[in-house]
């Protein structure tokens, strides 16, 4: 499980290691240099490169200036920029280093392209946790300057000292200008940047170096990202005494005559995640012919899928009501979301809109939820009081309680008509297996935050990018067809 920190956080869990001594700076310096010398040595050599080294005010000015002195003495030629009233004793040791130091003040732009063009590699320390709102100027010109090289094809490989310059650290926007990293050193622990849209594009591939704070941050996370091993130790492995009804039976409210395809997919990626028994109360003349194990009409179950495919939502909403009277955990997909806009629901309710559900239902403009995609997430379980998994390239699932979490790893084949369904009946699956713990307050957003592994590591599978290869289209069904043996590797990993 990765657990990103917010900046305050941090902030008071290095005071006590400050205070006792510890050269938590010497330390991130080293770990930051040796990352700048690997990159090197992968280039060829250390010796003779060209390194730029950004140096802002701050702590990561510092760690930046005493990395730049390492690197230095290895034999790279560095320059180092310098904004404003750097670390002084980081100072003092790139210039007894070789480092040659240039004011940004007494800088010009031609002078920083020249040092930026002719580096192979560029250290980013300008801005860390303590900015906000993002770059002023005269560093806002600059990074911009920097940011319009590497967009427009500079092979510079930037390392971004903590986080990069220009993001925001806490809530994970692109406020302004920003240096994109191909590599982030993180320093004690994941921010909240590392692991949530848009910020993490920026990080790049990000390293930790353990500067021994866990044992001072706080029980709760603000953001957490489930791993297989997560993900395994919330399954449940049926024994001798199990049968279909103590496995978890889900109830379907799906697809329609119009869309007949959603019943369908939303029934596959139940059965996928292995239920004990699925019973579908929809209109789709497909379901039970594509799936005969399935039982058609009502009865007893543990959770509900509500919404992918239907045309009519007079049975959705008395469902709901009963289902949150009686404690039932619901999933709400595609038209059923608009239910959520005039009721109070619990956590138990999840529902799982894309971007224009989500801005239809909080009455955004969908640019400003694809924009602040954590906030909206936020926003919308704030107002509705239900679990709300959004489907963005990385999955945001947030309570009105509890850490945010933020599921990576689903290839862009899986941007497919009928995804959305599977990952709903796959949720109704653990929902239903888990009750009735899984109506208990976070239970739900864990749960829709193992769905969303899955469903995006299931993807991978069926496109062929697991091993890291470019893959190949897929369909929603391929998904679905993908999850038990999804299931199976991380139980057996």
């Amino acid at each position: 499980m990765h657990r990103a920190y917010e900046s305050q956080a941090v902030r008071r869990a290095e005071e006590p290691l400050l205070a006792a001594g510890e050269p938590l700076m010497q330390r991130a310096s080293y770990a930051l240099a040796q990352a700048a010398i690997a990159y090197l040595r992968r280039g060829g050599r250390v010796a003779g490169s060209r390194v730029l080294v950004l140096v802002g005010p701050g702590n990561n000015g510092g760690d930046a200036l005493f990395a730049a002195a390492h690197v230095a003495r290895r034999g790279a030629a560095v320059t180092a920029i310098l904004a404003g009233k750097v670390h002084a004793q980081g100072r003092e040791a790139a210039r007894r280093a070789g480092v040659t130091l240039l004011p940004l003040d007494g800088a010009s732009t031609p002078s920083l392209r020249q040092a930026a063009s002719e580096a192979t590699l560029w250290i980013d320390g300008l801005l860390g946790i303590g900015a906000w709102g993002g770059p002023r100027e005269p560093l806002a010109s600059w990074i911009a300057e920097l940011a319009t090289m590497k967009a427009g094809g500079s092979s510079a490989h930037v390392i971004a000292v903590d986080v990069p310059s220009g993001v925001g650290v806490d809530d994970a926007s692109l406020p302004g200008p920003v240096i994109f990293a191909d590599e982030t050193v993180a320093m004690g622990c994941l921010k909240p940047a590392h692991l949530l849209p848009p910020s993490q594009y920026a990080c790049g591939e990000v390293g930790v170096v353990d500067l021994g704070l866990e044992a001072h941050l706080p029980v709760e996370p603000a953001v957490v990202a489930l791993e297989g091993g997560d993900v395994a130790g919330l399954w449940l492995i049926p024994g001798p005494n199990d049968h279909k009804y103590t496995r978890g039976v889900v109830g379907l409210l799906t697809g329609s005559e119009r869309y007949p395809g959603a019943g369908v997919l939303s029934a596959a990626g139940a059965l996928g995640g292995g239920p004990g028994m699925i019973r579908y109360v929809g209109h789709s003349p497909e379901v039970v012919r594509a799936f005969p194990e399935i039982v058609p009409g009502p009865g007893r179950v543990q959770a509900w899928v509500i919404g992918s495919g239907l045309t009519e939502l007079d049975s959705a909403a008395s469902t709901l009501d009963e289902a949150v009277e009686h404690g039932i955990p619901v999933v709400l997909d595609a038209g059923a979301i608009a239910l959520l806009a005039d009721r109070q629901a619990p956590q138990s309710v999840v529902m799982t809109p894309h971007a224009g559900e989500l801005a239809q239902l909080l009455g955004w403009d969908r640019t400003r939820v694809e924009s602040h995609p954590v906030a909206a997430a936020r926003h919308a379980a704030d107002t509705t009081g239900a679990t709300v998994l959004a489907k963005f390239a990385t999955s945001i699932v947030a309570s009105p309680t509890g850490a945010v979490y933020a599921q990576a790893g689903a290839p862009g084949w899986a941007g497919t008509a009928g995804s959305g369904d599977v990952l709903a009946g796959l949720l109704g699956t653990l929902l239903a297996a888990h009750a009735p713990a899984a109506a208990e307050d976070g239970m739900p957003a864990k749960l829709a935050a193992a769905a969303a592994y899955l469903h995006g590591h299931a993807a991978a599978r069926a496109a062929g990018t697991s091993g890291g290869s470019r893959g190949h289209p897929i369909s929603a069904l391929d998904i679905a067809h993908a999850l038990p043996t999804t299931i199976g590797a991380i139980l057996h990993d």
